[in-house]
This record gives C-alpha cells, structure tokens and sequence, in this order.
C-alpha cells in the first residue's frame, strides 16, 4: 500500500490566495486615513485662499500656496504619523497590562475564571454541556483561554501583531502622496494653474483613494467610492466656503 506523506497546510499562502490577504489590506486603514486627510488638508490651503481671493482685483498668490501647501503636506504628515505610531504603541502597552492580569488570574484563581468563562460560553448559545466541555478544552491550554478571556471577558481586540514603525510610514506616504495631488497644479503648470485644475486634481486623488478602499476592501464599488468622494467634497466646499470670509 502506498502512503501519501500529508503536506503541511500552508495557512499564508491560503491567505493570500482565498482572501487576498496583502501588505495594502493590512494597511488599509493608515492608506485611506492618511490619504484622504493628505487631500483635504491640502486642498483646504488651495480653497481657503481661492475663496478669500474672489476679489477680481486681487491675483491668486502661487508662490504663498505652494509655501502653505508644503508646509502642511510635510508638517501634518509627520505629525500624523507620529500620533498613529504613539497610539498603536499605547494600545499594545494596555492590551499587554489587560493580558498579564488576566493571565494571573486564570493561573492564581482558576476557579472564579471558570466561572466567568461558563458564563461567557452560555450567553453565546451552548448549553451547559457544551459550555462546560469547552472550558475543560481550554483549561487545558491557558494561553488560548487568556486570549478567549481577553476578546470574550474585556472585548479587546489584539494588536499585538501590528507594527507601530509600517503603520505610521504607510499614514505618512499615504498623507504626502494623495496629499500632493491638490497642489500638482501649482507645481506643474505655475501661473497657468487655477483653482479649477486644483479641485479637479482633488477629485481625481479622492477617486483613486476611493478605488484602493473597492479594490482592497471588496465592498461595493458605488458605495467604497461614493462615500470618499461624498466625504471630501463636503470637506472641500466648507473649507472654500471659510476662505470666502477672508479677503485679500
């Protein structure tokens, strides 16, 4: 008889396979946060003196845009970044205090956890026999009980896995790339750009950050899309709108 030697299940490759697990949906999140923040942000300096430079007497100052412009492409990149990786840390150092005190207690005081555990167990359907065989499995592997403990007890979810460093340089890349997008304009074309240019750049970063989230997050084209177009330009139009108060 011939043996089959079984081939160790592969669980990354069926990840990336079955549910297109990749660097861009793992990050996700820092992409569209830091993308649509870098669009609005910067587009706001555009609005804010197009709308204070309605005045047909007064010229659009190309020079002051791009200096504002820059300034707050790199200036809130770097300050979101930070704040993104000094939260991802802090939310790592409570989720480990959390674990540490309930592992302590599944191994000093195993019965009142039992106790909760059954609890737990029976508010999510089984009876008392399968709650209670469950808990015997568990028992017998405190590091998976002190996770069941940890999303199940205190409704933690484990950041354990996430890199504080990649989340913050992909909000910053993020922010600076699509943030530049408004200014491309100015850049490019100098005295021949208007603010017309400028809000269909705008639109066009809003609708390629939109596309990531459909393509990267699978929901509904209409919806991934829409809501970020929706979103900023709401954004966009108050930040024109404050502009206008302002006169030069």
């Amino acid at each position: 008889m011939t043996k089959h030697k079984h081939e160790a299940f592969d669980l990354e490759e069926h990840l990336q396979a079955e549910h297109k697990i990749t660097p861009l949906t793992t990050y996700l999140k820092e992409i569209v946060y830091g993308g649509i923040d870098g669009i609005i942000t910067t587009f706001a300096i555009v609005a804010g003196f197009a709308g204070a430079a309605i005045n047909p007497d007064s010229n659009l100052p190309i020079l002051t845009i791009l200096l504002f412009g820059f300034a707050n492409l790199f200036a809130d990149g770097f300050s979101m970044a930070l704040g993104n990786f000094i939260s991802t840390r802090s939310e790592q150092d409570v989720y480990r205090h959390a674990k540490a005190k309930e592992s302590y207690e599944i191994k000093h005081h195993p019965e009142m956890e039992k106790e909760e555990s059954l609890e737990i167990l029976l508010r999510k359907g089984f009876n008392k026999k399968q709650a209670a065989d469950l808990l015997a499995i568990y028992a017998t592997n405190p590091a998976y009980w002190t996770d069941f403990m940890m999303n199940h007890e205190l409704e933690l979810s484990n950041p354990e896995g996430d890199n504080s460093f990649l989340m913050a340089l992909a909000t910053l890349f993020s922010f600076v790339i699509f943030g530049f997008i408004p200014l491309s304009p100015y850049v490019f074309l100098g005295e021949l750009a208007s603010f017309e240019l400028s809000i269909l750049a705008t639109a066009v970063a809003l609708f390629l950050l939109g596309l990531i989230r459909w393509r990267v997050g699978q929901q509904g084209a209409m919806r991934s899309v829409g809501e970020v177009l929706l979103l900023g330009g709401v954004a966009a139009s108050i930040a024109y709108f404050v502009g206008t108060f302002f006169k030069i």
